[in-house]
């Protein structure tokens, strides 16, 4: 006699919310970013009076802004070194139309300044999608092409905070609920461009580009046009850094923004955005300009040497793109093994 067994009806699997929420690739670093505020706190109680705390925020305010905008760009596994570039031109640019026009409104100001970050953007789009050249080696190029316009236009020329209006320079000391104006701005930026990324079409093909652009294009992905896209939106974000530069600090000039662009790599790498595209998200990016910033700070506290300050930063980006490659391997091997499971 034959015994007939009934299938047992599968199981749905159970998702663990708080394994989901510490597997998250911001989870990490803010846990170190806490850490760090934690012991630099314990050694010197002031670093968190109400003032240490206002200089915390402004420090990482324009390094958070261009860290969202390059993120967007090395999601679709390019990259974009002449940010620090494209700002000390917005920024000597900011200082210039202050010159020439005293009584002009701010917002037309903050206008000239994206439309200009956001032409800028779009020149070394245009270059990295048409001549399809590695973007590495074009923003190479360009990052020396512009910061030879800023220092023929500026020569030995410098702005100060005297030649800007008061109401301009306010925007780093007025605050609103404790929390300074440019600093609110640059939330207002993580939110839309996160929401940009997560909830649109456009958004998510980036993602999609970075992970495997030929893939993409035969799903009809316009690859071109939304590459174009991530370099317009990050011209655009450092346009506005660069008018917030000029607000924030005393004077801007020819060398303004020099050297920043490997802080802003730094600060999307460490924040879990992946150097070879498809993966993290704006607000790690975020965070992570946030934690390089608050290390400086700290460690500055501490009364550690700058040498050391800069090592640690190194420390950080070679640990998280290892951390980001050893990830990859294991989720390769996961595939494969699921794979032979089923085959």
């Amino acid at each position: 006699m034959t015994t007939s067994h009934a299938l047992a009806p599968s199981t749905p699997t159970r998702r663990n919310p708080f394994g989901t929420l510490v597997r998250q690739r911001e989870v990490p670093v803010a846990s170190a970013l806490v850490a760090l505020v934690i012991i630099t706190t314990i050694a010197n109680p002031l670093f968190l009076s109400a003032q240490g705390v206002k200089d915390l925020m402004l420090n990482a305010t324009i390094t958070v802004i261009m860290a969202v905008g390059l993120g967007t760009v090395i999601i679709t596994n390019n990259i974009d070194l002449s940010v620090g570039s494209i700002l000390g031109l917005v920024a000597f640019g900011t200082g210039s139309v202050f010159a020439a026009a005293p009584d002009i409104p701010i917002v037309f100001v903050f206008l000239i300044g994206l439309a200009l970050g956001a032409l800028l953007g779009a020149i070394n789009g245009f270059l990295v999608t048409v001549a399809r050249v590695p973007s590495l080696v074009i923003t190479l190029g360009m990052l020396y092409i512009y910061r030879g316009v800023n220092n023929a236009w500026a020569g030995g020329q410098q702005y100060f905070a005297g030649d800007r209006p008061a109401a301009f320079g306010r925007l780093s000391v007025d605050t609103v609920l404790g929390v300074p104006i440019i600093t609110v701005i640059a939330i207002v930026v993580v939110v839309l461009v996160a929401v940009f990324l997560a909830r649109t079409r456009p958004g998510r093909d980036l993602y999609a580009i970075g992970s495997d652009d030929q893939a993409a294009r035969l799903f009809g992905i316009p690859v071109s046009r939304r590459v174009l896209t991530a370099f317009v939106l990050n011209g655009t974000l450092t346009g506005l850094a660069g008018v917030l530069y000029a607000s924030r600090f005393n004077s801007v000039g020819a060398t303004t923004g020099t050297g920043l662009e490997l802080d802003i790599v730094a600060a999307a790498v460490v924040g879990g955005i992946a150097i070879f595209g498809g993966s993290g998200s704006v607000v790690g990016a975020a965070i992570g300009a946030v934690l390089l910033t608050t290390i400086t700070s700290s460690l500055t506290a501490l009364g550690v040497d700058k040498f050391w300050q800069q090592a640690i930063v190194g420390i950080l980006i070679l640990t998280a793109i290892l951390v980001e490659r050893i990830a990859s391997i294991r989720k390769a091997r996961r595939l494969r093994t699921s794979e032979a499971t089923h085959a």
